[in-house]
């Protein structure tokens, strides 16, 4: 054949066509304002990809929205729709930054000693180093993204537009700075975000002790998990409703070892059953505890410094670490007879994500984005319905999240991100903020000033990215054509980080949502449903799974395998199975272009179309039609679903074989078969773009190729000429349009279905009968009023159901059924094969008799059961099931003994 190997070698074609799309500029969409002839009323698709942390590596949640995203920028490009994919990097602030903090340990120094510009400047070089390896990876992929349109968070234009961001809001009075309770990390000395603190169940303890009151030899007890925290507290707490300690509200009671003085108050957060029922309250370590502060009017002291010692207010206990000071103030408590028990207890334990020591919530005095004013315009556009969130069911944790929003910390103590575009006066004391580098106080003039240190939380910069990477703050022709942009596809787990503040972000700065569209995935699990965890073992490397299976395996298995919002199963057997489909699409590729440079290059007469052609054709619409339905819904998964099983269990299964006998009739019968098998195979391998791009780019090449070099573009007859509608290359070949379902349709299937299910039922008797694929069977076919019909499939009936042509009989009716055969009825179609042929008969009458037996022991049990006593005293419902069972055994026996009657 010509060009077109046995086997498909994904290595040697994968890398080939990317550089080939890539090169031809197939990635770039078709109405660009950059080129000439670009027309504005033509409404683009646009999807800005998750931009990666620029100095990771490819895991599956990467291989996940990367496969998602191409495949509707494919869909979509291939429907003639302008089509954009802006691609990027995240400067992802502390994963960089302990990169470069690494690197430096090595070398025996520390950021601070030698200073920030120079560390800057490592940071700088870090990433071009290692930078373009994540990017490379999603390449790989197969992502179809304009790569001349890449933009990373710390790039000019990008911190440009950060500065432009931060300073109107800072104008607008919803940026301030000041103390509130912050998620804190020890090890890395900055706050971080929520998204950045992973939760894990461990072994602690439950630690109960007394809490004196003022003034009195009676005391409450009391329960934590942090003793060392009891230094900050400032109240104990009790429901409003719980009479055991009703009297002691509006007491004071106090703080162990250090003898202050604090309230006991009434508030309904507190939990009854859980320890004693009273709660202490820590307001500067604990982010409860802190509302109920607020709502109580209570002192807020932080007792631990940046690195977790004790500070000045921890008395005796200052300078020691923060769990020395547990174990120290403990045993001081227990000294005192404070302590009441200890009792095992699981721990939800809060550790950073990056340095994996456990979070500390502290008050620190940070900068804060006022939230509300903006929660309340990004609910709004919900509501609405300018945006939909997909699945649905996320709209109310959308909601949920909104309402109940805090202000946002978007500091953080690093030195490599965008820095807070806040300068401080050290003469009139009063802070700016400013666009542009200043080089005085703008309200004294003073040169004597300097810039906050801290830097910029990244979902401050990524909040920004559906619009500054199309050049905000500028007004580019990017901007004004591309944005809003069309979806945001994303996991679900980052719906309130990250899509909640772009949705923010874009109605604050440029009044228009972001995108009409936020489609959610599910996280990837392994087979057994359990999270992937290297402490587990489970997790699977996409890049070698690629080098093994190839991309298009790895793609077509997890865009299957997905549904919007819900989490999904994945084990390498599934990617091994559909490795295995993309070599059926191969080898049926292969046969189909085989039988067009075999066949006449075009025909002499009109066609004549048989019941396959014109059922492969039904099926072939009915599957387009579905598609396009389940694409417009999301289900994505299901169309790949349907899409394959058409391919292999009716396209490969049913018709390439039946071509196989139309082919070999030559004249028009092959020339007609050849076309079908090229229409279905084109329209199929279009379907299957988005999902597998490079098997299916490269088959189509080969397939377009031996279109044109063999078959004639002029038929003379009235027939759509193959290759009609092809592009230059399949990514940018027309998507097939559902076309509505013409009448002969549907007679077509139900006639083809009939003909299945004759075949099946021999299939079935020949397999259950263990009867060599070999062996041809002689049979007699009782077809009532359609002998034609099947007359007309006589020669697929034969071949496909492994019968002889020559003792095969296709008549209106029996007298009496033929002796010695095995009946099959298939509707009012009957099929009788003889059974010695199938089987050695006195073999055969010996099993049968063997399990009539068998089944006659069981009914006499069963009948002598359920007339003693058992009938009357065991239950209903147990006695039916033994009924139940009777009947089952009773008629086993009776399709038994008509089975022997044949050998009598």
């Amino acid at each position: 054949m010509k060009n077109l190997p046995k086997a498909y070698d994904f290595r040697e074609t994968e890398q080939r066509i990317y550089q080939w799309w890539w090169e031809k500029g197939y990635f770039k969409p078709s109405n660009d304002p950059r080129q000439e002839g670009f027309d504005p009323s033509v409404k683009p698709f646009v999807i800005s990809i998750p931009p990666p942390n620029v100095t990771g590596e490819l895991h599956l949640g990467h291989a996940m929205f990367v496969s998602m995203e191409d495949l509707m920028i494919r869909y979509h490009r291939m429907k003639g729709i302008p089509t954009l994919w802006v691609p990027g990097a995240d400067h992802a602030g502390i994963a960089t930054q302990l990169q470069v903090e690494k690197s430096l340990a090595k070398e025996g120094k520390t950021r601070e000693q030698i200073g920030r510009e120079a560390f800057l400047e490592r940071a700088w070089a870090w990433k071009e180093k290692f930078g373009g390896i994540i990017t490379q990876q999603i390449r790989r992929l197969g992502a179809s993204c304009d790569w001349d349109r890449e933009r990373f968070t710390l790039d000019e234009g990008l911190s440009r537009a950060v500065r432009e961001a931060f300073v109107q809001l800072y104008e607008k009075g919803l940026i301030y700075r000041g103390p509130r309770l912050i998620n804190w990390s020890p090890g890395l000395k900055t706050a971080v975000s929520d998204l950045e603190v992973e939760y894990s169940q461990e072994a602690g303890t439950l630690y109960y002790f007394k809490y004196l009151l003022v003034d009195s030899e009676d005391y409450i007890v009391v329960a934590t998990v942090r003793p060392e925290t009891i230094l900050g507290d400032t109240a104990v707490a009790v429901h409003p409703e719980d009479a055991r300690y009703a009297s002691y509200v509006g007491k004071e009671v106090l703080v162990p070892i250090l003898g202050r003085r604090i309230p006991v108050i009434a508030d309904a957060y507190v939990d009854r059953e859980f320890g004693s029922g009273a709660l202490k309250i820590t307001p500067g370590h604990d982010p409860n505890d802190y509302a109920i502060g607020e709502r109580h009017g209570l002192a807020v002291i932080s007792v631990l410094d940046e690195a977790a010692r004790v500070n000045e207010n921890g008395g005796p206990y200052a300078g020691l670490d923060r769990f020395e000071c547990r174990h120290k103030l403990w045993e001081d408590m227990r000294a005192a007879g404070l302590v009441v028990k200890e009792e095992p207890y699981i721990l939800n334990v809060p550790r950073s994500q990056r340095g994996g020591e456990i979070i500390e919530p502290m008050v620190s005095t940070q900068w804060f984005v006022r939230i509300q004013p903006l929660a309340e315009a990004a609910l709004e556009a919900v509501r609405d319905g300018r945006i939909q969130i997909v699945p649905e069911r996320f709209t109310k944790v959308y909601y949920n999240w909104l309402e109940n929003i805090d202000d946002w910390c978007i500091s953080r103590q690093l030195w490599w991100g965008h820095r807070i575009p806040v300068w401080y006066c050290e003469d009139c004391g009063k802070m700016f903020a400013s666009r542009e580098d200043p080089n005085h106080c703008s309200h004294c003039r003073s040169q004597q000033i300097h810039q906050d240190p801290d830097v910029l939380d990244t979902w401050f910069s990524s909040g920004l990215w559906p619009f500054s990477t199309l050049g905000w703050p500028e007004e580019t022709p990017d901007l004004a054509y591309f944005y809003p942009t069309a979806m945001m596809e994303t996991g679900y787990d980052i719906l309130f980080f990250w899509v909640a503040r772009m949705i923010m972000s874009g109605l604050e700065f440029t009044g228009q949502v972001p995108f009409d569209t936020v489609y959610l995935h599910g996280l990837i699990r392994d087979e057994n449903g359990r999270k992937m965890s290297k402490s587990y073992g489970n997790v699977i490397d996409p890049l070698p799974v690629m080098d093994e299976l190839g991309t298009d395996a790895l793609r077509f298995t997890l865009l299957v395998g997905s549904t919007p919002g819900n989490d999904m199963n994945l084990s390498l057997k599934k990617v091994e199975a559909n490795r295995n489909f993309a070599n059926k699409v191969w080898n049926a590729s292969r046969f189909v272009i085989g039988a067009l440079y075999q066949a006449p290059p075009c025909p002499k007469e009109a066609p004549q179309w048989t019941l396959a052609d014109s059922w492969i054709w039904a099926r072939l619409q009915a599957l387009v039609r579905d598609v396009e339905r389940l694409f417009t819904n999301y289900q994505y998964g299901e169309a790949g679903r349907q899409i394959y099983d058409f391919f292999w269990n009716e396209y490969a299964d049913w018709y390439v074989e039946i071509a196989k006998l139309q082919l070999a009739e030559g004249g028009d019968r092959a020339f007609y078969t050849a076309y079908t098998l090229a229409r279905v195979l084109d329209t199929c391998l279009r379907l299957l773009h988005p999902f597998t791009p490079f098997v299916t780019e490269e088959l189509w090449g080969h397939l377009h190729a031996a279109v044109l070099e063999h078959f004639d573009q002029d038929y003379g007859v009235s027939l759509t000429p193959l290759g009609a509608d092809w592009a230059e290359a399949l990514i940018i070949t027309p998507w097939p349009m559902p076309k509505d379902e013409e009448g002969w349709e549907a007679q077509a299937v139900a006639d083809f279905t009939l003909f299945q299910e004759v075949v099946r039922a021999v299939r079935n008797l020949r397999s259950e009968k263990n009867v060599k694929p070999g062996v041809k069977l002689g049979a007699v076919l009782v077809a009532s009023e359609r002998v034609e019909f099947f007359e007309a499939l006589r020669g697929n009936l034969s071949m496909l159901a492994g019968l002889d042509p020559k003792a095969f009989h296709i008549v209106s009716a029996l007298d009496k059924k033929p002796e010695g055969s095995v009946g099959l009825v298939v509707g009012s179609i009957e099929v009788y094969l003889p059974l010695s042929e199938m089987v050695d008969l006195g073999e055969e009458k010996a099993r049968l008799q063997k399990e009539l037996a068998e089944n006659e022991a069981q009914i006499a049990r069963l009948e002598g059961l359920l007339t003693s006593p058992f009938a009357e005293k065991a239950p209903s419902a147990v006695v039916q099931k033994e009924r139940d069972r009777l009947v089952l055994f009773q008629d086993a026996a009776r399709k038994l003994r008509d089975q022997l009657r044949a050998f009598d």
